[in-house]
């Protein structure tokens, strides 16, 4: 089939609609609020438009060219910065984020001093240390943390939050579920301080969610993948009634011939510095096509048809056609894993295409 141009990555907006309405109303009905994660989707404007008419009315991205972008595109929602800003970017943060999540007290301090110039009140939620070792101020550092925060102009403490499943892959259990309520509860009392924003996890609290009878302090998670691709992190298995394939990627056949199935010659290195082994299958049709690492993580890619990805270098990928009769010009479609969208996502080689 010749259609329109590619690569593209096929952005099925309704399906996303339809995924974001599910969860809304499964996490809603335990007390549990979602913000947007618009960072695997470089803050498009189209589906955080799609996030913000079906109810969700924050949007959360780690990068702040993505919040300028959705600002700027008009799109109502409250913006967080996902992640802990650097130094060098506070004004930015202060310019396009609502709200920031942090962990360390000189940066906080720096967004204290510009917001109070500035006249503004910047929101922080704070990030706590609970096991997956990635952003976070140790449990037993919280109370002083936050003591030394409340002291400055400019910045209020809206919530607490941690990350599961993200660096070292660490559950977002019910044991650590319990530990994030109690340490929370602790702070309220402490500092009579009311929290917003009790911010559990993401994508990977969907398991804890259907166990759980009481989730405790938790009101909040950051979802991305189980919106846009329909399954959970932990296990990536798709989450049921939800569609996995609101995203597929289509490029095109650039060369269609028969060939071996071993290289030959004498053997060095690949593009990537790989010592590449193949085995032998004899002559086999192989297809060429015209996109490659540059432009989507191949390794995340499944063929939708019956092929076999054998490779690839920066611009081209290697197909087994097997007994497909492919030919040059013909589209073949993937689907995508979450780090195969986050590239092909970002990569300025693939055209976005949106479908209803």
């Amino acid at each position: 089939m010749h259609a329109s141009v590619t690569p593209r990555i096929e952005i099925n907006l309704a399906k996303i609609a339809y995924n974001a309405n599910q969860l809304l109303q499964l996490y809603g009905a335990k007390g549990i609020g979602i913000m947007g994660v618009t960072k695997v989707v470089c803050g498009n404007p189209a589906i955080a438009e799609v996030l913000v008419n079906k109810g969700i009315g924050v949007l959360a991205d780690s990068k702040l060219e993505n919040l300028r972008k959705m600002r700027e595109a008009g799109i109502q929602a409250q913006f967080v910065l996902l992640r802990t800003p650097s130094l060098s970017e506070v004004n930015e943060v202060i310019a396009y984020a609502d709200i920031s999540m942090n962990t360390e007290l000189a940066i906080i301090q720096k967004l204290s001093a510009i917001a109070h110039a500035q006249n503004k009140r910047h929101q922080i939620i704070l990030m706590l240390e609970m096991g997956d070792l990635r952003e976070g101020i140790m449990p037993a550092d919280m109370a002083g943390f936050i003591a030394e925060v409340l002291a400055l102009p400019g910045v209020q403490v809206v919530g607490l939050g941690a990350s599961f499943a993200c660096f070292g892959g660490v559950k977002p259990s019910a044991v650590k579920m319990d530990e994030l309520s109690a340490i929370v509860q602790g702070i309220e009392d402490q500092f009579s301080l009311p929290l917003m924003y009790i911010s559990g996890g993401n994508s990977a609290n969907y398991n804890w969610l259907m166990e759980v009878k009481d989730t405790g302090k938790i009101n909040n998670v950051r979802l991305g993948e189980s919106i846009y691709l329909g399954r959970e992190p932990v296990f990536r298995e798709a989450i049921s009634g939800l569609f996995t394939d609101a995203f597929t990627f289509v490029t095109e056949v650039i060369e269609a011939k028969v060939k071996p199935s071993v290289p030959y010659g004498e053997k060095g290195q690949d593009a990537f510095g790989n010592l590449p082994q193949f085995q032998d299958r004899g002559m086999m049709r192989r297809g060429l096509l015209g996109v490659g690492e540059q432009d989507v993580l191949v390794s995340g890619l499944t063929p939708q048809a019956n092929i076999e990805v054998l490779g690839s270098s920066s611009d081209h990928i290697v197909l087994d056609l097997k007994k497909s009769n492919l030919q040059v010009g013909d589209e073949v479609s993937f689907s995508l894993n979450y780090s195969a969208l986050l590239s092909a996502m970002t990569s300025p080689y693939v055209l976005k295409a949106y479908t209803h």
